[in-house]
Order: C-alpha cells, then sequence, then structure tokens
C-alpha cells in the first residue's frame, strides 16, 4: 500500500471534502488548497488540540494573533530580507531541483545527484533564491510602500515582546503561542499540502534565563514529540534529527527535527530551536527600544510546527485498508481528539418515517454536545463504510425495534463491536467513550 497511499490521501480528501484544490474551477492554481466541510473540522481539531496543551494548561503561557503585514523594517532587522535564501542544484537529467544542504547528498559524491543517481552530468551549482513574498500597501499600488507577507509568525511574537510583558507581568521563563497563516516563495513546493506557498503554523517562543536554554531544549523537544503519540500518531512514523552546524539557520543555537515517515520519505513535521537572544537583540538594536527583561536579555527556545503538515501525518498514519467478510474496509482511524464527526445517527429503514423522526430527535440532542451528522443516503451496510472511511467514531443505528423499546445501536469505528443501550443513556456513553 506505501506505493500508492499517498494517491489514497489524495482521492479521499477530494471525494470525502477534507481538502479540495484551490480555484478548482478555473483550472486551479498550483500548490494551493482548500479545506472542505470534513477538513476545516479536522483543522480546528488540531489547532484547539494544540492550544489546549500548551496554553490552556499552562500557566506559563500566553497566547498572540499578530498582523500578517508588518512595518518592512522588522524584516530588516529579523534577516530575512538578507538571509532567508535557500541554495538549490538543478539536475538535468530528471529535471529535480534538489536543496544544496538536503541531507540526501553523499559528501563524498558532491557531484551526485540523489534523486536519480546522476553523477554529475548536467548538475548545476547551487543557485540563491530568496524566499520573501513581496505586497505593496496602498490602493493605486504604483508608488505605495512596499512590504512582505510574513514567512513566519514569530517576529510578531518578538516586537510584542515589551508589550506582552507589561500587561500580563509574566515572569521568566514564559511562553507566548501563536497560530497563524505564513507565506513563502517555495521554489519546489509540493507532495500535496506538505510544502506550500501559503500555509499556518503553529508556533511558540518561549523565553528563559540563558543559562537554563538547553535544559529547556531538551524539554520542549520531548514535549513536542510527545504531543504527536498522545493524540494518537504511531512512535514508528516519528523521529528526532538534529540538526549539523551547516544546516542551522542564521538565528539558531541548535535546532532538532522531529520527522514524520511520510509516503515519500522522512521530513520534517515540526523544528525545536534554540534561537539565543538573535531576535531581541536585533529589534532592540533596530528599533532602539528597550527589549531586556531584568536588564539583560532572554534566550528563546523556538518550537515551530506546520498545521497543514500535522494534518497530512495525521491523515496518512491513520488510513488503513481491512479485509472484513470477505470486503474491503478502509478505516480512517484518527484519534478521537481529533476525528472531525464524533457520531453519526443512521436509520436502517429510510422510508420508514418514524425511525426517521426518531433518528433525527437523537440527531438534535447529540449535536448539543458532540460534532453530528445525519446520513439516509443509502444502505446501512454502505452508511457505515461512508462513516469509517472518514473517521467517524460511533454510529449510532435506529431500527423496527427502537419503536417499540426504545433501544438503538451504537457500533465502535475500530472495533466495530456493536452495544444496545437505551435512546436516553446514548450522550452518557458517547461521553464515557469520547473521553
Amino acid at each position: 500500500m506505501s506505493d500508492n497511499l499517498m494517491d489514497k490521501i489524495v482521492s479521499l480528501c477530494k471525494r470525502r471534502g477534507f481538502i479540495f484544490q484551490g480555484s478548482e474551477i478555473y483550472g486551479g492554481l498550483a500548490n494551493t488548497w482548500d479545506y472542505g466541510p470534513l477538513g476545516v473540522e479536522l483543522k480546528r481539531n488540531v489547532k484547539d488540540a494544540w492550544w489546549k496543551e500548551n496554553v490552556q494548561m499552562r500557566s506559563d503561557m500566553v497566547g498572540l494573533d499578530a498582523a500578517i503585514l508588518m512595518h518592512p523594517e522588522v524584516w530588516k532587522a529579523s534577516g530575512h530580507v538578507k538571509s532567508f535564501i535557500d541554495k538549490y542544484k538543478d539536475c538535468l537529467v530528471c529535471k529535480k531541483r534538489i536543496k544544496a544542504d538536503d541531507p540526501r547528498w553523499n559528501p563524498k559524491k558532491p557531484n551526485k545527484c540523489p534523486e536519480c543517481g546522476n553523477d554529475g552530468v548536467g548538475l548545476t551549482d547551487a543557485r540563491e533564491f530568496n524566499l520573501m513574498l513581496r505586497t505593496t500597501l496602498g490602493a493605486l499600488g504604483v508608488g505605495g510602500a512596499e512590504t512582505y507577507l510574513r514567512p513566519e509568525t514569530a517576529q510578531g511574537i518578538f516586537v510584542n515582546f515589551s508589550n506582552i510583558l507589561n500587561t500580563t507581568r509574566k515572569k521568566l521563563p514564559f511562553g507566548v503561542a501563536q497560530i497563524g497563516k505564513a507565506f513563502r516563495n517555495e521554489v519546489t513546493p509540493g507532495n500535496f499540502t506538505f510544502r506550500t506557498r501559503e500555509f499556518e503554523q503553529m508556533e511558540i517562543e518561549y523565553f528563559v534565563l540563558p543559562n537554563e536554554a538547553d535544559k529547556f531544549y531538551k524539554q520542549w523537544i520531548n514535549d513536542r514529540f510527545d504531543w504527536y503519540l498522545k493524540l494518537g500518531m504511531k512512535e514508528e512514523n516519528l523521529k528526532k534529527r538534529e540538526h549539523k552546524k551547516e544546516e542551522l539557520a542564521h538565528y539558531a543555537l541548535a535546532c532538532t527535527d522531529i520527522e514524520y515517515k511520510f509516503p515519500f520519505g522522512w521530513s520534517e513535521l515540526e523544528g525545536i530551536a534554540n534561537r539565543g537572544d538573535f531576535d531581541l537583540r536585533q529589534h532592540q538594536d533596530c528599533s532602539k527600544k528597550d527589549l531586556s527583561y531584568e536588564k539583560s536579555l532572554p534566550f528563546i527556545i523556538e518550537p515551530s510546527g506546520g498545521v497543514d503538515r500535522a494534518i497530512l501525518a495525521f491523515l496518512v498514519d491513520a488510513y488503513r485498508e481491512e479485509e472484513v467478510r470477505g470486503q474491503q474496509r478502509v478505516v480512517l482511524g484518527l484519534g478521537k481528539q481529533l476525528a472531525p464527526i464524533k457520531v453519526a445517527v443512521l436509520p436502517l429503514l429510510k422510508k420508514n418515517k418514524e425511525i426517521v423522526d426518531l433518528c433525527k430527535r437523537i440527531a438534535a440532542d447529540l449535536e448539543r454536545s458532540f460534532f453530528c451528522a445525519y446520513d439516509d443516503t443509502a444502505s446501512i451496510g454502505r452508511l457505515y463504510r461512508r462513516q469509517d472511511e472518514i473517521g467517524t467514531c460511533y454510529c449510532v443505528t435506529v431500527d423496527v425495534e427502537s419503536l417499540g423499546d426504545s433501544k438503538v445501536t451504537v457500533r465502535d469505528r475500530d472495533s466495530m463491536k456493536q452495544d444496545r443501550i437505551d435512546v436516553g443513556n446514548v450522550g452518557q456513553y458517547l461521553k464515557d467513550n469520547l473521553g
């Protein structure tokens, strides 16, 4: 299945309303994606789980939602205008463009293409590409102020450091969390939603005393790794990879990636960096504003993950195919916290008005507490398969007997076990089992 797993994920996402091609009716816009009815719920659940873990449940964390457009001097101070550059080599044999710092390059054979094995024939020298996306402020465009769409959410936190410190009265160590859109003029976007020019970040800047930076750096690596496990990701598909010195960004003293084993190989899911005092020092020097804490500049530990990459990893990790009584069953075994639909209410006989009315009453009651769906557009077997494929945790089925004994069948997605319970107990049953 691994050979075509990515194709199956892309197909499922389109067919079931998770992710659509951007601007599809106009032929699409390359590497842009729209989250459909189920995708937007999955995305919201991932962000809610991240926010709960890192802000709601921690007294040392606060949140921020900074503007996408920022003063151009921010990006000069941060080093992005000068240093936000990727170097690529082009292979004229396989027509692939590969990052010059891609770990697949063999230092003993620096001219051998890691994609096709071409050994120095038609391989270009590394060229620089600036990843900043420019825009112009002003209705006329001509003569307007040039700025950039932010390539990361971090700088909004750094320039608000004093504001947050003054309003929250936090003491070191403390952190600021933000979820928001970022934009990068990627040279080689692709692999579905893995690498795009418009994406969403879940980012933390954790301010610490310099002598405690290494301790918190290691702690955040472990905490962030464990978060994916808590949400059901398989441990064998995750690993930590520490950056070599030559890989480090211009601001980083150290960095470790949490990588996921995607169908196209091991790739970064989230990075945890020790940024030292680079950012606050740069903004303090360039803005001439005091950004110190008790007369010194804190070091910063930054866990930075992508919402879109996380969603893709959770989808890949959850997908499985099974044979049940001679028939194939596709299951999206998402963790219960992430599943877009928690419960579906299904009538065994859609032409029986009494059954349908009871179904709709049950659904109306359940949707006060759970994201609930009602479906009567197919036979019960096909309805079960449809709900399995989109990751619905439980199905509640109403049959003829339900009209007499006021009991319904509740079916578990993963085990397919069925329990017969009183209609009035369905809500409590779901609360007990969904956690």
